[in-house]
């Protein structure tokens, strides 16, 4: 198999740019020193990384996976803001003998993520490295609509999530264990698919706080009560869990809440309604807004553990 380090950066380009989806937005594409784009409203930026080894594993996943979770986890940033995502910005480093063939893939992977929602990656780099190690930039504009941060949730608002949780950390269980591969968790965990427009909606509903579930409920909870100055309550009761999570549970022997409760990577959305908000099709409430203290509580209790920490140990 031919590698990149033998075929070079211009032809692997030539390979790799005609791959990709387009956007409507785009002025001007891959090829020149930067990318141009038309936009409505203001401009919603995020980026995010994925390390080899730290992020994704390539004997767990195929480059097309890597390439549709590097694309998927940063169009639901922009989705969580109540805005609509345009266009990427990708960075790509990797060893000089990593195969051709799975640069392409990593390319489909992000057009099968991209294409359905008609955002484009319009540029990026192509890096050596030591090893696998993706940055991407997410685009995208308002139309008009005024963004929902982390900032405005008010005592008295629901807590609801866009859809059911526990399914990619569940899909992660049974790959470290070996067993149940065959399962829907570990194609979730692999590929994630949260409902790019949820967000929007929950902003056209009147969401007054929102964020991307990435790592876990009851951490992700908790800064928007850190940065709302609130306490959230959450039922552990009312959390959805997974179909698919439950069956992975039910092959390993255990308990599935706890994955719902503080396992991440589902890409679901948690947001904050004022009480008595019809809320968008989908979503489930599970807690409550208060005053007297900022904060998480689960059942009334302060949780042992809140989920996914970067740095932790």
């Amino acid at each position: 198999m031919t590698t990149i380090g033998e075929l070079g950066e211009d032809a692997i380009l030539a390979l790799f740019v005609p791959r990709l989806p387009e956007s409507d937005a785009t002025l001007l594409g891959p090829g020149d020193d930067a990318a141009v784009l038309s936009i409505d409203g203001d401009l919603v930026v995020s980026s995010d990384v994925l390390i080899e080894g730290r992020h994704f594993r390539t004997d767990w996943s195929t480059a097309a996976d890597i390439g549709w979770r590097a694309a998927m986890q940063n169009l639901v940033d922009i989705d969580a803001m109540g805005a609509v995502p345009t266009a990427l910005q990708v960075t790509l480093a990797a060893p000089s003998d990593t195969e051709v063939d799975w640069v392409l893939g990593f390319a489909d992977g992000l057009r099968e993520a991209c294409e359905p929602h008609g955002v484009g990656v319009v540029g990026g780099d192509l890096s050596g490295a030591s090893e696998i190690a993706i940055s991407v930039t997410v685009l995208g504009e308002t139309h008009g609509l005024e963004v929902v941060t982390r900032g405005a949730a008010a005592p008295g608002d629901v807590v609801a999530v866009s859809g059911p949780l526990g399914a990619a950390v569940a899909g992660f269980a049974l790959l470290t264990a070996g067993v149940g591969l065959d399962l829907d968790a570990v194609d979730l965990f692999r590929r994630p698919r949260p409902v790019i427009g949820a967000g929007l909606e929950a902003a056209l509903r009147g969401a007054t706080a929102m964020m991307d579930v990435s790592d876990g409920l009851l951490r992700d909870a908790s800064r928007i009560a850190r940065a709302s100055d609130v306490g959230i309550e959450i039922e552990s009761a009312a959390v959805p869990v997974h179909p698919a999570a439950q069956e992975a549970a039910d092959a390993l022997g255990v308990d599935p809440l706890p994955w719902a409760l503080t396992g991440g990577e589902d890409h679901c959305l948690l947001a904050t309604f004022p009480s008595g908000t019809l809320l968008p099709d989908g979503w489930t409430v599970v807690g409550d807004v208060v005053d007297g203290y900022q904060g998480i509580r689960v059942d009334g209790a302060v949780p042992e553990a809140l989920g996914w920490d970067h740095f932790g140990a």
